[in-house]
Formats: structure tokens, sequence, C-alpha cells
């Protein structure tokens, strides 16, 4: 009887069951249906999932988890049809099964962006992000998911945000960043972002979806469609919350002072003193310790010092050496061990053997091996001298950073090379405190307990390209460093006392002056490093360029054979420099490609000549124009020295007519428009003099172009030749183009001295000119250019333009002096010619 009461109590259960079945697929059928119907009512139909505890804001992407049936199914209802969703937040988070009462009217539109199933268990992880705000119209229905018919809410948008708007964006903006600040939950690069955002209602969702409210306070938020409105309340919300998370800072501070510190303290301190028992590390340390004075007892420091690192091993004994403060002070500790007290390297005071190690190395630098030689020989004398400061200074690729190397190795000390190119912060030369974590010495002292004595050679390479910001000025720091007066007692910001660097000869390096700070400069002894002649650049490529290529490509000394003329060719088309770091480089593609012939068509021997260079390098790069012996109107040769040496330039005028107006064209900087005005001054001031219409700068227009318009130039010193070109179109008096001539000019048409005359005159000697004219003043500097150049050459001294005009223009431009007129009877001629009658 209970069988079959229990069987007939089944088949009801499975009868309701179907029906409840039967009842969802007609529902489910009937959304299918009614599909368009309910897209032509009033708003959009969309699947809604309650959420509990959270709002979601318009441009808020975020993801949460769903877990109850109902919000599945909608969710999966979603991504069959478009993926978009409603989602409203319900007003008690506690109700598991929510009815049409329980969530909030107005919510966000949402799109589904992904979904991600979590195991164990049915939970779905959903990825959304908000479109635009909804309010319900209506339930569709509640089962088997949440259906309801949505008003879209249209943002309010303003082409010109109202002043009132404005501020109120700008004090959410300002209250928001306060908030970071305190809260520390937001990451501080969250506020960058809203700084571009120009409508008030994106701005106010965005804040508010990320500050840390009730939901009930979020929801006000999202309900209050009007901008304005919701930004006035979110400073509000923001205002109140900032009051509150200070109130909790205060209250912190106050728990953490009620914690005794000395028992703290104490307490800890006698566990740590049973775990070092325990584990025997006393014993340990202790040995550490005495070991350390024992080496300090060694040392004979200087009384201060020795007390300082007295001090810290003492205050190291009595911490935990596991703890942090322990660590730093171990590790400051074991710096001070390492550097190189009282070590000195052997010297080497043999002149002759020093200055063969220099010419061993490096071809001419003459000025540098001789200052050298002259510091050892001071040296032997009076070894107490301090160390002299050496600024070499020159072009790239002259061999400044390699005859420091060859400076180490001939006076026998360590070499320590530091690079400072682009060095910003003024820790790299003084170091960091020890306050900071991971604190350490600054380069310099690195550099000495590398070297492991107190006396090495010391580069500071690329001196001029030191930079400074907010971290500091690392060329005030070099001051100290490069001071013979002041870096015996040099003070490292980690090690905390004076170091002596007295004994370093610092040698710095750098490509010009004008960048080094003047009271930088002032501490050094620069020497000038020029470029290399043509003739110098052979010579070195034969001695070290080629064997040394040859040597690295795998070659044989004969398997590779490069002619004098070849290496002139190399020079003139495929380099243009001062030093011979590009010659090295186009060297080594010859190399290369031996190389190649060697291994692949098995030849003994590879020969470049003139002939077949262009197979290896390649069609010429660079021409040098030579100068012919013409003469042409208003065209002068001008000298100019650039980064990569001299060169040679072509200075064009031209008069048309106009009124009066001056044109410089060829990229010429300011220095060179202002000595073009100078000479049109001067030349108004002696125009009668050159027999030149007075009233020509007033009648005519003036050209002035220097070719090579893609090339900037600036400076003073094609004063003289721009002036003599304009004289020859005014005058209509040809100038010779052979003779080249550099000089600054003034309005009273005096010639200065300018700078780089080697290599200018340089430049003239490759360009095929003999007759260069040079400022008075520059005389001294002609001992400067080699001599195999001097003979060649022929230099005229001028002082005043008037004497560039006598040997550039092919004739005088002055006026004729008219001729006096005699009386016949002091010529004893008669007016028509005719001797005079006698009485």
């Amino acid at each position: 009887m209970a069988r079959k009461k229990a069987k007939e109590g089944s088949e009801e259960l499975r009868g309701a069951r179907e029906e409840i079945k039967a009842l969802i697929e007609e529902l489910i059928a009937g959304d299918e249906i009614d599909e368009a119907g309910d897209e032509a009512e009033a708003g959009r139909t969309l699947p809604m999932i309650p959420l509990r505890g959270m709002t979601v804001f318009p441009d808020m992407v975020l993801h949460f988890d769903i877990g109850r049936e109902r919000s599945i199914s909608a969710l999966e209802k979603a991504m069959v049809r478009d993926q978009m969703v409603f989602l409203a937040s319900q007003k008690d988070a506690d109700t598991d099964l929510p009815t049409a009462g329980d969530f909030y009217s107005i919510g966000t539109i949402a799109k589904v962006k992904q979904m991600l199933k979590i195991p164990p268990g049915d939970s779905i992880r959903v990825l959304v992000e908000g479109i635009g705000r909804g309010e319900i119209a209506g339930m569709v229905h509640e089962v088997p998911f949440f259906k309801v018919r949505v008003n879209e809410i249209a943002e309010v948008e303003y082409e010109s945000v109202p002043n009132r708007i404005e501020a109120l964006m700008r004090t959410a903006l300002e209250r928001f960043e306060a908030y970071i600040n305190l809260s520390q939950k937001l990451p501080p690069d969250a506020l960058p972002p809203l700084m571009t955002i120009e409508q008030p209602s994106k701005l106010a969702d965005i804040i508010a979806a990320n500050i840390d409210i009730k939901t009930e306070s979020k929801q006000k938020l999202l309900e209050a469609l009007d901008p304005g409105i919701r930004l006035e309340m979110l400073n509000d919300i923001l205002t109140k919350e900032m009051d509150i998370l200070k109130i909790e800072q205060d209250i912190n501070k106050k728990v953490r002072k009620k914690i005794s510190k000395s028992q703290r303290e104490y307490y800890l301190r006698e566990q740590l003193h049973a775990i070092r028992e325990e584990l025997g590390e006393d014993e340990l340390v202790e040995d550490e310790i005495k070991d350390w004075l024992d080496k300090l007892a060694e040392l004979h420091l200087p009384e201060k010092i020795h007390e300082k690192i007295e001090k810290e091993i003492h205050r190291l004994s009595k911490i935990q050496s596991s703890s942090a403060e322990g660590g730093v002070i171990r590790t400051y500790i074991e710096w001070v061990f390492q550097l190189p007290w009282n070590n000195y390297s052997e010297q080497s005071y043999d002149l002759k053997e020093a200055e063969a190690v220099l010419n061993e190395d490096h071809y001419g630098l003459e000025k540098v091996k001789e200052r050298i030689i002259e510091y050892l020989a001071v040296m032997e004398l009076a070894p107490a001298m301090k160390a002299p400061i050496i600024c070499l200074v020159g072009p790239p690729g002259v061999g400044k950073t390699s005859v420091a190397k060859s400076i180490a190795r001939a006076i026998g000390r360590e070499f320590v090379r530091m690079s400072l190119g682009g060095v910003r912060d003024e820790a790299e030369i003084r170091g960091h405190r020890r306050t900071y974590i991971g604190a350490i010495p600054g380069r310099v002292i690195n550099g000495m307990k590398e070297s492991g004595v107190m006396n090495p050679v010391f580069l500071f390479d690329e001196i001029d390209k030191v930079g400074n910001d907010f971290r500091g000025d690392p060329a005030s720091a070099l001051l100290e460093v490069l001071d013979p007066e002041q870096n015996k007692e040099f003070t490292d910001h980690y090690l905390e006392f004076p170091f002596d660097l007295s004994k370093v000869l610092f040698i710095t390096t750098a490509n010009t002056t004008d960048t080094i700070p003047r009271p930088l400069l002032d501490r050094m002894e620069a020497i000038e490093v020029p470029g290399y002649t043509e003739e110098e650049k052979v010579k070195i490529a034969e001695r070290y360029l080629i064997p040394k290529q040859v040597r690295e490509h795998g070659l044989a000394e004969k398997q590779l054979s490069l002619s004098e003329h070849t290496i002139h060719d190399i020079i003139n088309f495929y380099t243009r420099e001062s030093g011979v770091r590009n010659l090295e480089r186009n060297i080594a593609g010859i190399a290369r490609k031996a190389a190649r012939k060697v291994v692949e068509d098995k030849a003994e021997k590879v020969g470049v000549t003139s002939g077949n260079l262009e197979k290896f390098l390649g069609k010429k790069i660079f021409r040098y124009d030579v100068i012919e012996n013409e003469k042409m109107v208003g065209v002068t040769t001008g000298l100019a020295w650039t980064a990569v040496g001299g060169t040679t330039l072509s200075i064009e005028t031209a008069m048309i007519p106009g009124n009066g107006q001056l044109s410089l064209t060829g990229q010429l900087g300011d220095v060179m428009k202002e000595s073009a005005r100078a000479g049109i001054s001067y030349i108004r001031s002696i125009a009668d003099e050159l027999n030149i219409k007075k009233d020509f700068y007033k009648n005519y227009d003036i050209h002035i172009h220097i070719p090579e318009g893609a090339t900037p130039k600036d400076g003073p010193s094609a004063g003289v030749t721009m002036c003599i070109a304009m004289i020859s179109t005014l005058t209509g008096i040809p100038a010779r183009q052979d003779i080249a001539m550099t000089g600054e000019i003034t309005l009273r048409g005096n010639v200065l001295p300018v700078g780089g005359i080697r290599e200018k005159v340089l430049a003239a000697h490759r360009a095929g000119i003999r007759k260069v004219l040079l400022p008075k003043e520059n005389e001294r500097d002609i001992d400067e250019i080699p001599e195999n150049v001097r003979r060649k050459m022929e230099f005229v001294l001028i002082g005043h333009a008037k004497d560039a005009i006598e040997h550039v223009l092919t004739k005088s431009p002055k006026r004729p002096a008219p001729r006096k007129r005699v009386p016949a009877a002091q010529t004893g001629k008669t007016a028509t010619g005719k001797p005079k009658a006698g009485k």
C-alpha cells in the first residue's frame, strides 16, 4: 500500500515538472516570437542581471561573478543575441531571489565583453563595459530570467562647457587627486587620463566608479541625470570621504604611539639574543668584529676617520647583524676596507722609456706627449707636487681617450675611465647618503676601489656633455674632484669622511670647451688636440690601422696591400673627419672583402689600388673641389672651421636693382649676418674712395649666398671675405678665386684675428690654393701648421680690408687722381704744346 502511494506521488511530481518545463518552453518561444513586437514598443527589450553590492557606471569596464540561475540564463540569452544586458543594483544585497520591486529602476546598459566559467561550481566571471544609462519602463517576464523594457537616457553633452560646470570639474579633479593621495588604494597613474576628459558627465561617472563608497551613494550619482547636479553630489561625497580618511590616519598614528617603543625593543632584543645563542652566531660576529678592528689598526688612518669607522664597527656589535640596519652598517664597513688605503703604484720616471711608449701607441699629438714628459720630470725632482688636471680638447676620433690609456702605460700606473656623457645626477659623482635604501658610493670612489691604488690615471671622458636637472648638477660636484687645492679632502656622501685624491692624475676629454662651465674649465689645463693632416692620416693608417685590421680579420701580413696613393683616395673621397675613426672603418670594410676573396677564390694576395677601390668601398661619397685660377666678379674664396676640420667657402654676391635690401642665403647664422651688415656699412663709408656710387644702397639690393645651403654656417671669420666679394660686385672688378682669406671685419675695416687657422690652411692646401690672407694677429698660429704644408704656401698678413683688396681684386678700384694744370710759363711751352719763342 505504501509502495503504491509512493509511486503515485512520484508520478504527480513528474507531471508537475513536465508542466513547469512546458511553461518555460512556452515562455521562451513566446519571447522569441514577440521579439519584434517588443522592439516596436517604446524602449528596447534587454535581459537584466540584478547586481548585489555594486553599481556599474557608463564608460566603466569591470568584471564580476554571477551564480544565480536567472542571472546565468539572462547572460546566455544576451550572448545569443547582441551581447547587450541591463545591469540594475539590488536595494538589499542579502535578497537571494529578487522580484520586480527589489532593484532600482535606473541602471546601466552594458555590453558583455567576455565570460568565463570558474571551476568548481557553476559560477561565471563576466567582463562588461558600461554603454549608457537606462530606466526600466516595464517588466516583460521574470522567468526563466528577468527581461525588461528599457528607455535609454541620453547624456547631456556640451559643445562649450559653461563656466560653472568647468569650475565643478576642476574641483572634482583636485579633490579626487587628494583622495588618491590619502587612500593609497588607487595608483597615482589613475589621475592623468582624467585630465583629458572634456565632457562633465563622463568625468563624474569615471571618478564615481573609482571611489570606495556605499552602493546607495553610487546609485544616487547614477540617478543624477544633470551633469552639474551630479558633480555637486560627487564633490560633497569626496569632501566627506577625505575627512573620514584623515580621521582614520590620525587614529592609526595614535594607536601606534601607544605601543611602548622601549618595551618592544627590549622584548625583541631578548628574543634575538636567545636565538643567536641557540644558533651560535655570537662567536662568529665577535670574531668578524675583532678582525675588522685589527685591520683598522693596521691601516694607520687619520684620527677622525679611525674614530668614525671604529664607532660603526661597535654599533654593528650591538645590533642583530641580520637586521636591515645591520646590513647597511656591514656594507659600509666592507666598502671602507676595500678602498686602497696607502697603496700606490710604483711609478716609472724613465723619460726616454715613457716617450718611446707614447710614440709607439700614437702618431703626432706632440703637445700632449711633451706635457706628460714634463710632468714626469717634475715628479722626479719634486715627488710631493700635486698632479695636474689635464683636459684634452679636440674633434672626435683624434685619439683623446686612447692616449690617456697610453699615458697610464707610459708612467706605470693603473687606468680608470668614467664616461660623463649624459650624466645628470650629482649622486653619480658624490654617491648617495646611507639613509637611502641600496645606497652606494659615487663612481669616483668606486673607480678608486677598482684601481686598487691611490695614484691611478683617472679619465673623465666627454666632460663637455655633462647635463643637469632636478637631481643636481654633476659639473658642480666635479669642481671639488678636479681642484688640486680641494681634492685632498674629497667627501663622498656615502663615506661621510674625506678621501685623498691629490695623487690621482686626472685627465678629461672634450670636443669643445664652449659647453664646459667656466669655473670647471678654470681648474683644468686645456691642451688642444688638433685634427690630423692628410699626411698624418696616411702614416697612422700605414703604421697602426692597416696592421690592426689585417690582424683582426685573420689575414696574413702579405695577403692585403694598400698603396699610399690608395690611402690618400680613401681619405679624400670616403671620409670627411678630423680623426681617423671612419678611415679605420673603411679599412675594416676592405679587409672583410679581402678575407672573402681569400676564402672563396683562394687568392694568395689581394691588392687594392685607386683603380679598383670602388669595387671594395663603392662609389665615392665626398668630393674635394680644387680651386682653379679663375677670376669672377662677386665671387671670393673664404675659409671656415667645422667639427670635422677645415673647409673652403665660395662666397657669391650679386647686385640687383631694388630698394636697398640685403639678402643672405645658405643657412647663415646670426653672427655671420651681422658680419655682412658690418661689411656693407664699411663699404658705404669709403664709397668715394672705391669709385662706388654713394646711393648704391638705395637703388640696388645686394644678395649674398654661400653654397651647400643644407649645411648651417656661422661665425665672424668670413667677414673680410664677404666684404671683398661685395666690393668686387659693386665695382665690377673680377676677384681671384685662387686666393683664400679669413678674418673678422669691423666698421672701420680692421681685420681681427680668428680661430682654427691650422685647419683652415690645411683645407686651402687640399683645395690647391697656395696663397692665403690671414689677420696680422694670427701670425703666431702659422707655426702650428705642418712644415711640409708651410713650405708650399704663401701667407700674407693683413690688418685692414684695403690690404685684401690689393691682393684679391685684379685691379685697383680707386678713382685715378686728377692731373693738375701747369701754367705754360712754368713748362716752357705754349698752350698748344709748342716751344715758346725766345726773347
